[in-house]
């Protein structure tokens, strides 16, 4: 996805924030110039996401490793996998067999919501709050039966994950999935390394995805899924699914416009997003790549 201009100042903002607390203006506006050059100089086709990765070994290198996410993510695998039962049972509630795959969706949708990447602080009152309205949220009906005819059709389905907690919800989504269609064969890919509060195959094992699914890290340390930084066995899972379900901005950001029959689920948390898809802050998205604007 090509960078907009509040794309632009998003990550220069961004990347100011987070030394503005660090000693040394000098250093610290050596390395905001270098930042600037990085996006300055970047490809017409380079997505945010990439572009942090990039911004990320030049603040390596002048500031250190920066924290991690390690408490944030076992905060949110535990708050979630202690709702598990709870959202499962919200998720048959429904009855029809239509019914548990929209609520399911919603579900795996609203828990896009973990996101450290975009969201400045992650409240566990507004996630619950989110949670507890997600049953009554609509997904688009054209984008929902051709999802549907796409699943009858069996084959292989590639699942993108994002954040940590959120992979508890989309364990649940494809255990339905499994249940509705058994003839397809589901593999699930996470991040090849760590990269903010985004799901690896640790976090994949601790949550249980690994016990229903086949789960594979995607080789990379970006946050999202920038195909000529995959690993062999990614690239090669995604190119020969027949239908792909993308989590989340950051895989929007860098595998939007490959032309695969990729399904979008995420919330819009940010200005560019909430001004392309022409919706509020924190409303869901479910879109098919032939029909994303």
């Amino acid at each position: 996805m090509k960078l907009s201009s509040l794309c632009i100042r998003c990550l220069i903002d961004k990347q100011e924030e987070r030394i503005r607390s660090i000693e040394g203006e000098n250093k610290k506006a050596a390395y905001m110039k270098e930042v600037a050059g990085i996006i300055g100089s970047a490809d017409s086709e380079a997505s945010a996401p990439f572009l942090v990765y990039k911004i990320n070994s030049v603040y390596k290198r002048y500031f250190g490793a920066f924290p991690d996410y390690e408490r944030e993510k076992e905060e949110f695998n535990s708050m979630m996998l202690s709702m598990e039962q709870e959202l499962e049972e919200g998720i048959r509630m429904g009855g029809s067999k239509e019914e548990m795959l929209s609520n399911a969706l919603n579900y795996a949708r609203t828990a896009n919501y973990i996101d450290y990447g975009t969201m400045n602080q992650v409240s566990r009152d507004e996630l619950l709050q989110l949670l507890n309205k997600a049953s009554e949220e609509e997904l688009e009906e054209g984008t929902f039966h051709m999802f549907q005819k796409d699943l009858q059709s069996g084959g292989k389905l590639v699942y993108l994950t994002d954040n940590c907690g959120e992979i508890v919800a989309d364990k649940l989504l494809i255990k339905i999935l499994k249940e509705q269609y058994p003839d397809l064969h589901i593999k699930v890919i996470v991040r090849g390394t760590a990269v903010l509060n985004d799901a690896t195959m640790e976090d994949a094992r601790a949550v249980g995805l690994t016990e229903i699914a086949e789960v594979i890290g995607n080789g990379s340390g970006i946050a999202g899924t920038q195909i000529s930084y995959l690993s062999e066995e990614a690239r090669q899972a995604i190119s020969e699914a027949d239908v792909i379900i993308s989590k989340g901005q950051g895989n929007f950001e860098t595998i939007h416009g490959c032309g695969l029959n990729i399904y979008y689920l995420f919330l819009c948390k940010c200005e560019w997003f909430t001004r392309q898809f022409d919706m509020e802050r924190l409303k869901g998205v479910f879109i098919n790549e032939i029909t994303v604007c």
